[in-house]
């Protein structure tokens, strides 16, 4: 077959397990008075539909902030009035101001997966595809090979199509692909576009902001900033503006309103993190109350400090060294920094820094889908929670079973295929005899599946004491943040060993 038939068997067979995932219960289902995230989403095409723009982000009779009030930005809130006028054309009472309060139906149940479904198809996919097909020195059957491991990453398919059915995540991580995908081919203007549009609909997408400063200053630099990277500088800074400048102009007019949207975005009243999250707070937490020892500002200024000073070094590499594989890796590193030091994070957070490992799968089979399997189970205790055992399993296995066929895991964890031969030639300098690290990765890797293995089904069959009711879901945290501390390491030490950025880079005219 074409290449692009088989692309087409690989987006429908995406499609198709989406579709299936989404005919579960979803989070909240019948269980007043908030109804779960579900109901956000409905709630927000009803306020967006019935009210005009400045009551959006403010408190009032009509819209009560505490209900599901809207804590995104404004793309987000287009994007729900756009589907709101959909609803009303099909079925006015979906989104009656006040009376549709927890609504729920199989017609609009149908809807709404509908429209998860239709933003895949729009930003999403294309994406991926587009992505995947501009892939260099690699073979067309492992370019189709590398869209369906993506498009079968459980950890999205379970957040949007099982947990909350519609939280439309993939829109902000298919914008910030298309952005990725247009800096990374030179489309500079159009790749800076992209990635506001991806950061203007979901705040959280400032986990990747820092590598697309960095790589695009680069750039400029390596251009000569009296020569074409001043002028291509000024091009970059002005569709920056342009973009924020029409995303926000109905807020802009008064600037108490613009100031109100700002708080609903960055709400720091609500602590240094929600849940039960897989970052170094929420595990240190445990044995020292970081939340009720430390004054708001002081926990502000610390989870600050160690978040930019994890991702400095890899981020002035990539300014130094501006490359598309330089920059792919940074995406990674920044991201797992800001989710395991960075202020106010949610267990779904870590889909930001699973985007940019799905792209770099190709080139690190072996810790790609490692670490993809580790993201997906630091968020069990949410998906058993809604009812998601079963999907969990049956997308998981799929998902490995094709990157195992695909990527053959255990023939691709040589030091050269790790991406470690330099760091490893360092050390062999001082320590001739340290000729085992292939070893050691691939016994890291064993005990890692054994204990997700064993914790998964521990907290399926057991009950937890009753002093520790919380006792799985903190272990299952715990040990997807040591997980996550190696690999924050392990990227790093690829980053900042990989001469090849620098020597044999594509040549920045």
């Amino acid at each position: 077959m074409e290449s692009w038939t088989w692309m087409t068997v690989v987006v429908l067979l995406g499609l198709t397990v989406r579709w299936t995932v989404s005919l579960n219960s979803y989070s909240g289902a019948g269980k007043p008075p908030m109804f779960g995230d579900y109901e956000a989403q409905r709630h927000w095409q009803e306020i967006t539909l019935n009210l005009p723009v400045k009551q959006w982000y403010f408190n009032s009779s009509d819209n009560n902030l505490q209900y599901w009030g809207l804590d995104y930005p404004p793309l987000t809130a287009y994007h729900s009035l756009l589907c709101a006028y959909v609803a009303k054309f099909i079925n006015p009472d979906w989104v009656a101001l006040h009376t549709s309060r927890g609504y729920e139906s199989q017609a609009h149940k149908l809807f709404m997966r509908t429209t998860v479904l239709a933003a895949d198809l729009l930003i999403y996919i294309p994406a991926v595809l587009l992505y995947c097909y501009s892939l260099k020195e690699i073979s067309p059957k492992r370019k189709i090979a590398s869209a369906l491991c993506i498009l079968l990453y459980p950890g999205l398919i379970l957040i949007d199509y099982g947990h909350f059915q519609n939280m439309y995540n993939s829109v902000s991580l298919g914008f910030a692909l298309w952005g990725v995908l247009g800096v990374s081919c030179d489309w500079d203007l159009l790749g800076s576009l992209a990635f506001c549009l991806a950061l203007n609909y979901k705040q959280m997408e400032l986990y990747h902001s820092l590598p697309f400063f960095c790589f695009l200053l680069g750039k400029c630099f390596k251009k000569g900033l009296r020569g074409k990277g001043s002028a291509l500088f000024i091009r970059i800074a002005c569709t920056v503006v342009a973009s924020f400048l029409l995303c926000w102009l109905p807020f802009l007019t008064e600037r108490e309103h613009a100031l109100q949207v700002v708080r609903r975005l960055f709400p720091v009243d609500r602590g240094l993190f929600e849940d039960k999250v897989a970052n170094i707070w929420c595990s240190l937490n445990v044995f020292l109350k970081i939340k009720d020892i430390l004054p708001r500002h002081i926990q502000i200024a610390i989870s600050f400090c160690f978040t930019f000073l994890s991702l400095l070094p890899a981020c002035i590499k990539l300014t130094v060294q501006p490359s598309a594989k330089g920059f792919r890796f940074t995406l990674v590193s920044c991201a797992l920094s800001f989710f395991l030091f960075s202020f106010q994070v949610h267990e779904k957070s870590i889909l930001l820094v699973s985007l940019p490992v799905c792209l770099v799968l190709t080139e690190i089979p072996f810790m790609s889908t490692w670490f993809l399997l580790v993201s997906t189970f630091s968020m069990l205790p949410l998906l058993l929670k809604d009812q998601l055992l079963l999907p969990s399993v049956v997308t998981v296995m799929a998902f490995l079973i094709a990157c195992s066929t695909f990527f053959p895991m255990f023939e691709n964890t040589s030091e050269e295929q790790l991406q470690l031969k330099s760091f490893a030639v360092s050390v062999r300098r001082h320590l001739p005899g340290f000729t085992f690290l292939p070893r050691i990765i691939q016994c890291l890797f064993l005990s890692s599946v054994i204990t997700m293995i064993l914790l998964t089904i521990l907290s399926v069959t057991l009950d937890p004491p009753q002093k520790l009711p919380d006792l799985f879901s903190v272990l299952i945290c715990f040990v997807s943040c040591v997980n996550f501390v190696f690999f924050l390491v392990y990227f790093n030490i690829v980053i900042m060993w990989d001469s090849k950025n620098g020597r044999n880079r594509k040549k920045i005219d």
